[in-house]
């Protein structure tokens, strides 16, 4: 992942950090793998198990991807840092800790109460809930790129899926996706998102394939992050979640390698959320593994 120059349990994963996760991971050689059942905490009345997987791909030593997942919240993101020396899992840290922290403290906030940034009337409580988490996240950076020159240069993306009642809110900034799958019913698998990336710019604007996007030299090149930078724009999108849907959050890892119908199959496959993750980590590699690939599955349970 580059950028332009200008430019649980409850747990939180953050790749070779000091600090220690809220509950301990699976051992998996070269990976990470965490997956649990959330049972309607009292902000949430729908039921949702999830799963998460992390590999640093094949051709990186480290894995600059971080994530959260955190039940009490109904809280779930991936970041994709950027940046090398160690600073994009910096970044990506510090965005995923920034936002589930922030996240926590407004837990049962309405839109009455003292805001960072003005509220925004025309979208939810979760929408204003998770733009500010993601602008909070971005000064953060910019208070440690600040302090420590190492740093400076720095990103991440991040996409989140913050559950309400019988709603969800999706926030996103960057190249990092979220797509759902109605299983049950047998939907076709769709992308929620919209990347910001040059490449995926060419593809909405109709002069470039997807095919050609993801062997592109400037595929990694994003348009938008959490750079220290001014006040992001913070893409977000309201959803009501079904009974079988299922969401996958994931950085580029795995998009940008493998085909939307090849994750549509293995998303839409039975089998436990675990092997899913498993398959689709498994499928990155096997097209070469160029990236860091963090995967999470959430499925919202039948009743």
């Amino acid at each position: 992942m580059s950028h332009p120059p200008s430019m649980a349990n409850d747990e939180c994963r953050m790749p070779n950090a000091e600090e220690q996760p809220l509950f301990d991971t699976f051992d998996i050689p070269h990976s990470s793998l965490t997956f649990g059942i959330q049972h309607s905490p009292s902000v949430i009345d729908m039921n949702l198990r999830w799963a998460v997987r992390t590999d640093p791909g094949l051709r990186r030593s480290g894995n600059e991807d971080s994530y959260c997942t955190r039940d009490d919240l109904g809280l779930y993101v991936v970041a994709d840092g950027m940046g090398g020396h160690a600073a994009g899992e910096v970044a990506s840290r510090l965005a995923v800790d920034t936002i589930q922290n922030f996240i926590a403290e407004t837990a049962g906030a309405d839109k009455n109460r003292t805001w960072p940034f003005p509220f925004e009337p025309h979208i939810s409580l979760e929408g204003n809930r998770l733009k500010a988490a993601f602008r909070l996240a971005n000064r953060q950076i910019a208070n440690a790129m600040a302090e420590t020159v190492d740093l400076r240069g720095m990103a991440t993306t991040a996409s989140a899926v913050l559950a309400g009642r019988n709603t969800a809110c999706i926030g996103h900034v960057g190249d990092s996706r979220v797509y759902a799958l109605d299983v049950l019913k047998g939907g076709a698998l769709r992308q929620i998102t919209d990347d910001h990336s040059w490449v995926e710019e060419q593809v909405r604007a109709g002069t470039m394939s997807a095919t050609a996007a993801r062997q592109h030299p400037w595929r990694n090149v994003v348009t938008r992050a959490l750079s220290g930078g001014n006040d992001p724009e913070v893409d977000t999108v309201e959803l009501t979640p079904a009974p079988g849907e299922r969401f996958l959050l994931c950085s580029d890892g795995l998009s940008g390698v493998v085909s939307h119908d090849v994750i549509a199959k293995i998303l839409g496959e039975t089998g436990s959320l675990e092997a899913i993750c498993e398959r689709l980590i498994a499928a990155a590699n096997e097209g070469g593994g160029p990236d860091n690939i963090t995967v999470l599955v959430l499925e919202v349970d039948a009743p």
